[in-house]
Order: structure tokens, then sequence, then C-alpha cells
């Protein structure tokens, strides 16, 4: 869609009554961009989608304003203007009233509230603090405020086309319509264009590569639910990406570029031919095919991975895959396995199958496969993606033998065990709980038991003991 009707489309769904969610994504080769618009007044209920930060109380002065402490087991994230309310306050109960309270002075175990307590009845114990998230209001532009005179586009109505790949005088002619937007922004000018990105972006203006499409249909849909739901901070407004990086470091001929009539022309466009035949006889190994497996599989098929002989694509899950699920490309040279890499099958994936692999891919869902697989990688120095998803969060680490670290270099910090005072006292999360839980069960139906039936079996022995403890 060019900038016109997109604005055409943008200014009625701006002015709409109630407004119309307008995103507008574009993908260019390794470049990308999305739009938001989500009117004039759009009200985020949750910006961040997490569960609100609480606090066990441990004692609240009768002052104006009055010191709240809390327990020094777990740190506050409270800010300074934030709203809290209280709830289970012994003594001052009128706290517990649900109205929210701003905060100030906001300390890793204490705050002060913004309130006169001095009338108020005297703290005993318990208490939680709960933060209170505040709606946040957004005021969208629309499209033909926001962007101004797109420089494709110009070139594009000015030659009738796009830029033709590997063409230096149409990147040339690019360079100079943004040159002229830029000068024309007064002092909203950059003060420098890099030419080299710019002639990257017109050598790849007419190609849509699917890895950058599959990211981006995945950026939009997030925006939609977010348009829909409330909940999260959308895009505001514009989000820009670009992968340049991925681009070869050797220098190619024009002829490498050239387009052969094929599924393929448009990353032969951007990479070059070499680089192509090279994905079509790549040896990869994905470990896992559930959610995350099921898209990568979906995206080397289609970007022609392990298509041609002798490459060859091996996939392992030990749940059910269906063949038929894996042929998105007729040409694609795969084998699937049922069998869990772990040292129980390394009579299935023995040293030469790793030994004669390009990429292992994980699309694991668990730490102890993911550093077996890790452990393998590094020993026999193949390069490995690492990823996983966790809701709407998501990671990704590349590891290349003697130039990153790699995954299992580095672990996440142990999660903190519930203190036993918290635990026994005022339990007041599901660990908490569970952990209180168990602790009752063993005290009253293992450790008691046991004790009576030490009594019962030898009374003498048992009352010599306890006086000895």
């Amino acid at each position: 869609m060019n900038q016109q009707k997109a604005i055409e489309f943008n200014d009625y769904c701006h002015n709409h009554k109630p407004s119309i969610a307008f995103i507008k994504a574009e993908v260019r080769g390794l470049f990308g961009s999305v739009f938001c618009d989500f009117g004039p007044e759009f009200t985020v209920f949750d910006v961040d989608g997490e569960e609100p930060h609480t606090g066990i109380i441990a004692s609240i002065s009768n002052d104006n304003p009055a010191l709240v402490s809390c327990v020094d087991d777990e740190r506050l994230e409270f800010q300074d203007g934030d709203l809290v309310v209280f709830s289970e306050v012994r003594g001052m109960i009128e706290l517990n009233d649900g109205k929210p309270r701003k905060i100030k002075n906001a300390r890793p175990y204490s705050f002060t509230l913004d309130e006169d307590t001095s009338n108020f009845g005297t703290y005993e114990k318990g208490g939680i603090v709960t933060l209170v998230k505040q709606p946040k209001l957004l005021n969208f532009k629309p499209l033909r405020e926001a962007l101004k005179d797109p420089a494709l586009d110009k070139f594009i109505s000015e030659l009738g086309r796009f830029p033709i790949v590997g063409s230096e005088d149409d990147a040339q002619k690019l360079i100079s319509i943004v040159s002229e937007i830029n000068e024309s922004l007064g002092d909203g000018k950059l003060d420098d264009i890099n030419p080299k990105i710019l002639q990257y972006f017109a050598f790849g203006a007419r190609a849509v590569l699917n890895p950058m499409a599959a990211m981006f249909g995945g950026i939009v849909g997030q925006e939609v639910v977010k348009a829909c739901s409330g909940k999260f901070h959308p895009l505001f407004q514009f989000f820009y990406f670009d992968s340049v990086e991925s681009l070869p470091t050797e220098p190619l001929e024009p002829s490498d570029f050239r387009p052969l009539n094929c599924r393929y022309d448009s990353q032969i466009s951007v990479f070059g031919l070499k680089l192509q035949k090279k994905l079509e006889v790549a040896k990869v190994f994905v470990v896992g095919s559930g959610a995350l497996g099921c898209e990568f599989l979906k995206n080397l098929a289609l970007m022609g991975v392990s298509c041609n002989s002798p490459g060859k694509l091996t996939i392992t899950d030990d749940d059910v895959i269906e063949k038929s699920n894996l042929t998105i490309n007729p040409n694609l040279h795969i084998e699937a396995l049922q069998n869990r890499v772990s040292p129980e099958t390394e009579n299935v994936f023995y040293d030469a199958f790793w030994e004669n692999l390009g990429v292992v891919i994980n699309a694991l869902d668990n730490v102890n496969a993911r550093l077996y697989v890790d452990q393998r990688c590094l020993y026999f120095q193949k390069p490995l993606l690492e990823s996983g998803t966790l809701g709407a969060k998501c990671n990704t680490q590349m590891v290349i033998p003697h130039l990153t670290e790699n995954y299992g270099a580095s672990r996440d910090p142990p999660e903190k065990q519930a203190p036993m005072c918290t635990v026994h006292s005022f339990p007041h999360n599901i660990d908490h709980c569970l952990t209180w839980a168990r602790s009752e069960f063993e005290g009253l139906l293992e450790k008691t038991p046991a004790e009576v039936n030490a009594f019962l079996s030898n009374p003498s022995e048992y009352a010599s003991s306890m006086r000895n403890a």
C-alpha cells in the first residue's frame, strides 16, 4: 500500500467515533517498520501486564506523614508517587478501606504514606500493601502528522518503480532524495546520514524476506491484542528494525544478486547467490517441534534451507511429529525422529552425527535438555541458536564457537528460598503457602507419629533422649 492510500485509511480510522485502531507494517529487505495509531485518546489499563508488586508490613507509625516499614526478606518495588492499597492490617484498621493512597520517599524496605495517621488505631500486626496500577492515557497522532515525505515513496513516484537490485545509480538517487528531505527539515534535520545504510536499503527495497515478515507479523499480532484489550503498553508510535549485520561480509559482484526466476529471488537479491546455495546444502539439527520448533521449521523451509543434496534437516521431538506438517517446501530434505536428546540416546545421536552438522537450533522447554545440547555443541564446536518464550516474553542467544560464550556459561540467579519466619507467621504467596503446608504435613503426620511410636516402643530411652536434648 502506498503512503497516500495509507494516510486515507488512517484518517478515517483516527477520526471515526469511537476511533478504530490503525496499524501499518512494512518490510523492505532487511529493514522494517511498524506504525500504530490507536486514536486521539487511548487508555492503557495495565502498562506491563505483570502482577502488582506487594509487600508485607512490619510496622506503621501514628504520624503525619506515616512511616510504613516492611519485612526485609524482599525489596519493595515501589516508586515515589505510586498509589497503594492496604489489606489485612490489624489494629490500624482504618487503612483496610480499599482506598488508594499515595506514597513518597520510597526505599528498599520502607516508604512514607502521604496521610495523617495520628488519630488512627495503633498498629498491631500483619497487613499487605499492594501497588495500584494506574491507567495511562496516550494521545496518538495520525500518520499524516507523524511521517512526512517518505523517501522510498518519492523515488517510486518519480521513477515509477522500486530501486533495482545492485544498481549504484538507483542507490545514489535514493540517497539524493533523502538528503533533500533532510535539508528541508530545518532544526529537525539529522547532522549525519549514513549512505551505506541507504545503499543496503535501496538494494533490498523490493525484497520481502520470510524471517523478517514472520518477525513483523508477530509484532503486529501483539499490537492487535494491545489495541483490543488495553493491556501492555503499545508501540508509540513507530518501531524500526534492521538486520544489516546479517549481510555477507565479503564483497559481491552485481551478478551475484541477479534473480533466477525462482522462489528464493528475494533472498538472492539481498544476500547473493553464494549464500543461498550454502543454505540449500546446510545440515541442520532442530531439537524440539513445539510452538517455537514449528515456527523455526516453517521459516527454514520457506528459506530453502536443506532443500538441495547433500543438505539435510533433522528434527527430533519425543512427541508425535506429523510428516504432513513438514511439507511446506516439497524440496526439503528432512528426517523426523522421536528420540529425546540426552545421554541415553547417544547411540542415535553419535559422534559422527554431531560432527557432520552445520548448525543446531534449540526449541526446548526445560533447562536440563538445553544444557545437554549446549555441552554437545561446545564439545563438537557447532553453532547453536538458543531461544525460549514465556507468555509475551522471549529470549534468544546465538552461540558461535570461539566468538561468544555458550549457553551454560551463565545461569539465572537461584530462586529465593522463602524465609521460615515468613512462612510460619505470615505466608502471603503460593510458594510460602506450599512450604507452610508441607511443613504442617510433616509435623502432624510424620514427626509427631514418629515420636509417639518411639515413646511407645521404649519409654525410658525416649525420656532419656528428651532430657539430654
